[in-house]
């Protein structure tokens, strides 16, 4: 590590990327064992499957459009596992390391930032709720705002950059919003040395690119029949909760505060955790008058902003009715009922300040000892204070990451499924949204058979949050319980388009009593059994055109390889103009 004050040490160079590593490491320790990852939202299968629903062509809300698609293009050139072990890894590695280059150094200063950004309670709560695709937003975001930065500047040539980060976030419709919004609000901010033409020229640009991304799954939402609003009750139950002795306003402003209890590190609830965390965090207040000197002016305000909004928002859910209200009437506002997840951009301006305040309280150290010795200590105190504070972050958050593996029997199902993938869709019972799996330690997991079924499939989208149950949007969905439960099953579920039916065994919820008589049995085994809906099963058409709903991801694809196309074109003219430069030399 480079001393501060210093000379830097040889190769210097090496260490922010070698701790980045070591960081994601240590986090993701447990994935050398084989299998697949199963923890509430995060479903990891052996290969995705491109449905109707992966291209936003279901009943349902686009809620995992394009994530699925993306992972049916990415597990046909590699397997499932490895796929998620790649991206899991780099999502922790590419947040660290990009937070500490969004400092110009020293390289003390730079790991600082990287331990505050990749190590805290947001980044370990989202990982144990699953929300992986939300946490490759948050690691694109200090790139993002680095390229924005350099767009804002004049760099036209960081304009394919930033829109090739803009949808990498844009895997999720919340990490749309995240990334799409630090990018526009950066090229917002004139220039001074720029022409008024030359920075609208760029805001039209970026602004335009933005939207084109968030298309794939915009469309569908706005096309399909079904409701867009949300049931209000949400709000309070996916409003922010203490997690810590801090108290609510404490958890939030430590990166805290998930809904989720269970989702929550043993580590938060300990006083002397409390204490470290709140001693890191300090360091931010110390460090935030030092973003404008070192980042800039425009660059401050724009994270100032930025992470006064993440907080409003994350805190939103608990202080008032204006978001249920929201969430009610206005349609899409259902994305802001989990306001938590907006602390995203709080934290990319604490981590920066964090390090700026410590490279502070290192300089103070310094001149009253006149000896850099001390002051490369308390950089290397910083750097690991986050740490301390969190240290069941490391191996999965505390095991709850270990990965297992499938039984048997559900390859069968697989098999039987695939053969026959124009009859009708699958429904799996007990009819309710997650599982709890003995073969997967009894950890809360969303079902995971509908998408390593990858067959069309009709999933219930009623939730239940402790003792409140919430209504869902899907009409297809609600039709297939009304028919699950009714004298005549299979005239129902034909009725929804529904072909198959499979039975999960040894995970809490209700099987409908003699469902299974009415119905053809294909496989039977000790987890699950398919069973086959006598009948033709009538094709479901309350979904989104297809024409437009494609249109949209064709041009969300045009704009991602004319960005890949440009990014390799500027790169070849910058190797042929170095080597003009040798030759001439």
């Amino acid at each position: 590590m480079a001393g501060h004050g210093g000379r830097p040490l040889q190769n210097s160079r090496w260490w922010l990327p070698a701790w980045c590593a070591l960081l994601a490491v240590v986090v993701m320790l447990p994935l050398v064992r084989p299998g697949f990852v199963l923890s509430y939202d995060m479903v990891t299968v052996p290969e995705q499957e491109l449905t109707r629903e992966a291209l936003g062509l279901g009943s349902a809300l686009p809620r995992a459009v394009p994530q699925d698609a993306v992972l049916a293009v990415l597990t046909t050139v590699l397997p499932g596992a490895v796929v998620y072990r790649v991206i899991l890894v780099l999502v922790i590695f590419a947040a660290a390391l990009g937070a500490g280059r969004l400092l110009p150094g020293p390289t003390a200063v730079q790991v600082v930032a990287a331990s505050a950004y990749a190590w805290n309670a947001y980044v370990a709560e989202r990982l144990v709720i699953g929300h992986w695709t939300l946490l490759v937003a948050y690691a694109v975001l200090p790139w993002l705002f680095r390229a924005a930065l350099t767009l804002r500047s004049g760099g036209r040539q960081a304009l394919p950059a930033a829109l090739l980060l803009v949808a990498a976030a844009s895997i999720t419709p919340t990490g749309g919003v995240l990334a799409s919004a630090v990018l526009v609000l950066t090229v917002l901010v004139p220039h001074a040395k720029d022409p008024p033409a030359r920075w609208r020229l760029r805001q039209v640009a970026a602004i335009g690119g933005c939207l084109v991304l968030q298309l794939p799954w915009v469309m569908p939402a706005v096309l399909t029949p079904t409701r867009l609003t949300s049931d209000p009750a949400a709000v309070e139950l996916f409003a922010a909760h203490s997690d810590s002795p801090l108290g609510l306003l404490g958890s939030v402003l430590t990166l805290g505060g998930i809904w989720n209890s269970d989702a929550v590190p043993d580590s938060r609830a300990l006083v002397s955790a409390a204490v470290l965390t709140v001693a890191w965090v300090s360091l931010a207040l110390a460090g935030a008058g030092q973003l404008a000197r070192v980042l800039g002016r425009a660059a401050a305000l724009v994270l100032a902003v930025l992470a006064t909004v993440g907080l409003m928002l994350g805190l939103a859910g608990s202080v008032g009715p204006v978001l249920a209200a929201a969430v009610e009437q206005v349609p899409g506002a259902g994305l802001l009922r989990d306001g938590h997840k907006f602390l995203a951009w709080y934290a990319l301006a604490l981590a920066p300040a964090a390090a700026l305040g410590a490279s502070r309280l290192a300089a103070w150290v310094a001149h009253r000892s006149r000896d850099r010795i001390p002051a490369t200590a308390v950089l290397t105190i910083a750097a690991v204070l986050p740490l301390a504070a969190m240290p069941d972050l490391a191996w999965g958050v505390g095991g709850r990451l270990i990965p297992v593996e499938y039984p048997r029997s559900w390859q069968q199902v697989r098999v039987t499924l695939q053969a026959e993938p124009d009859s009708g869709a699958l429904v799996v019972v007990p009819y309710q949204p997650f599982r709890s799996f003995p073969w997967n330690y009894r950890r809360t997991t969303l079902d995971p058979l509908p998408r390593y079924a990858g067959v069309d499939v009709v999933r219930p989208d009623t939730l239940t949050v402790g003792t409140t149950r919430l209504a869902g949007e899907d009409p297809r969905a609600a039709a297939v319980a009304v028919a699950l439960t009714s004298d005549d099953p299979v005239r129902g579920l034909l009725a929804a388009g529904v072909g198959w039916v499979a039975v999960e065994h040894d995970t809490p919820g209700v099987v409908p009593e003699g469902l299974a008589d009415d119905l053809l049995g294909v496989v039977a085994s000790a987890e699950v059994d398919l069973y086959r809906v006598p009948g033709d099963p009538v094709a479901w058409t309350a979904t989104a055109p297809a024409g437009p709903v494609l249109a949209a991801d064709l041009a969300a694809v045009t704009v991602v390889v004319g960005c890949v196309c440009w990014v390799v074109l500027i790169r070849r003219r910058t190797q042929r103009g170095r080597i003009v430069l040798v030759q001439s030399a």
